[in-house]
Parts: structure tokens; C-alpha cells; sequence
């Protein structure tokens, strides 16, 4: 099978479960060299030892950069591209929610959200977009939702956050396109991570019913569309927010 990334230099924030990691996986599978971030020290580690558990000849590594530091994305990122000569992929995928209502929403927790959702993508973009563009150009990919389309019930910060993440991605992709770095985003509905996986059956059934495609998507379907936009079969694509929701989106 034909490797679409080989030779391909990824950062992966938000890479050691759900989506992120099937990203990973996707990635290393089609040839490419995957630095993945985590939270902690400890899950970074335990993501890489997972999947070279899986695959051995896998060429992963991980970090464990504060994203919401600026000093320490740019360290991480300058510390990647000096040890492998370049980066070509800048996937933005870590991410928090939170469901409270605005009755009693506490202001620093919105604050934490757009920090980790918002910021820390600039902050990663701006730190690679210089490395990118002398190397020719590259791939910038954010994870958006499929609720910065129309909104969520309650915990205003989330989709607010995504709305930013698509409004950056469109402005991101004019900005840089000249300097051949395209960036785009994903916005993934009801995905089967960890959270979902442990919902009651009947949750899930009714979850299911909203669905026009009738399934719960899986991480490896959001991946797909990350190798998609990540790989030359795009490469005339930017500036664009592909939804993978099984047409749940209205």
C-alpha cells in the first residue's frame, strides 16, 4: 500500500489518546515521523511505548510542552525541526471541554478553555509557520467540532473556542498561502473515544437516531480526513473546514 506521507516530519499536539493518537497512528502507518505531545511527561511516554509496542520500526517520540506557554511550544517545535532537519505537518489537536451553564460558569474556566483551545493553537502555528516556510512550505491542520457550526446547549467556551479555531484557519490560510502552507481544520461530530465508549447503550442508541449515516464515527474516521488534508492529494486545498459527522451537522 502506498505510504502518502513518507519522509513527512508531523507535530501532534493532543496525541496520546481518542483522536489524537489514532492521528498518530494514521501518520506513522503512511511513512511519516511523528512527534506527539502530551499533558505530562508520563502520558506522552506511555503513548509512544504503546505504539512502538505495536509497531517497532515506528519513528515516534514525545514532549510534554506547557501549550499554553508560548516559550515552551516554540522550545518543542525548534527542538523537532533541529533534530529532523524540518517539520511538514503541524496538526493542532489538543483540546478541553466543559458543559456548565452560564448561570454558573466560572470565568477562569472559560479562560482555561480558549487558552488551551485558541491560544495554543496560534501559539504552535506562529512557531512553526518560520520553519515551514523555509523549507518550502508545509501542512497546518486544527481540530475544530461540529459545534462551531451551530452551538451546543450549555458550556459556552467550547464551541466558542471552535469558532475561533475555524475563524483562524481561514485567515491562517490566506496569510500563509503564499508562502505554500496550507491550513485547513476538521470538525469531527459524535466520535467513539473513551468518553463516549462508556455512555449507556440506550444513550448511545438515541445518539445514533440523530445521525443521518446511523453510526457513531470512530477516531480512525476523523484520521482519515487528518491524512487526507495532511498528504499532496490536497494540495490544492486550504482554507477550508471539513466536517466528519456522519451529515449529523444541521
Amino acid at each position: 500500500m502506498e505510504q502518502l506521507l513518507k519522509g513527512k516530519v508531523a507535530f501532534v499536539t493532543g496525541g496520546t489518546r481518542g483522536i489524537g493518537l489514532a492521528i498518530v497512528k494514521k501518520y506513522l502507518d503512511n511513512g511519516a515521523t511523528v512527534v506527539l505531545c502530551g499533558s505530562r511527561k508520563e502520558s506522552a511516554q506511555k503513548a509512544v511505548d504503546e505504539l512502538k509496542t505495536e509497531n517497532n520500526s515506528y519513528f515516534v517520540e514525545g514532549v510534554y510542552p506547557n501549550l499554553t506557554n508560548y516559550s515552551e511550544v516554540e522550545e518543542a517545535i525548534n527542538y523537532t525541526a533541529k533534530k529532523y532537519g524540518k517539520i511538514d505537518i503541524l496538526v493542532n489537536n489538543a483540546g478541553v471541554s466543559a458543559r456548565e451553564s452560564i448561570y454558573s460558569y466560572d470565568p477562569a474556566e472559560f479562560d482555561k478553555v480558549m487558552a488551551i483551545n485558541v491560544n495554543a493553537v496560534f501559539y504552535a502555528s506562529k512557531a512553526v509557520a518560520p520553519i515551514m516556510k523555509s523549507n518550502g512550505g508545509g501542512v497546518i491542520i486544527n481540530t475544530s467540532s461540529m459545534v462551531s457550526l451551530y452551538g451546543q446547549p450549555s458550556g459556552v467556551a467550547y464551541p466558542t473556542s471552535k469558532f475561533a479555531v475555524n475563524g483562524m484557519t481561514k485567515s491562517l490560510a490566506r496569510e500563509l498561502a503564499t508562502d505554500n502552507i496550507r491550513v485547513n481544520a476538521v470538525a469531527p461530530g459524535v466520535t467513539d473515544t473513551d468518553m463516549v465508549a462508556n455512555l449507556p447503550e440506550a444513550m448511545r442508541e438515541g445518539i445514533k437516531k440523530t445521525i443521518p449515516l446511523g453510526r457513531i464515527g470512530t477516531p480512525e474516521d476523523v484520521a482519515n480526513a487528518f491524512l487526507y488534508l495532511a498528504s499532496d492529494a490536497a494540495s490544492y486545498v486550504s482554507g477550508e473546514v471539513l466536517s466528519v459527522d456522519g451529515c449529523a451537522r444541521t
